[in-house]
């Protein structure tokens, strides 16, 4: 459960950070350009990418199970091989 919200700070971080960055843009855009837009967009993804390594990776899809089964043992995923 921690785990899940520390994720989700992550993606926070990162969507703020892409915000700041839309501001930095425009005020460069505007001719008086705000670098400490760019210092704190930078430091939010960085932080965001950081909080969201944590994730634990996400079970192999069933999505198409009856097409792998199908094609049977000889032909698996890519990362079998």
């Amino acid at each position: 459960m921690f785990n899940e919200f520390i994720v989700r700070i992550g993606t926070f971080s990162i969507l703020i950070g892409i915000g700041i960055l839309i501001l930095f843009i425009a005020s460069d855009h505007a001719g008086d350009a705000n670098f400490d837009y760019l210092f704190w967009a930078i430091l939010a993804v960085v932080v965001g990418i950081f909080l969201r390594g944590r994730k634990a990776p996400e079970p192999p899809s069933e999505r198409f199970s009856v097409l792998r089964k199908l094609r049977g043992p000889g032909r698996g995923r890519k990362a079998d091989r």
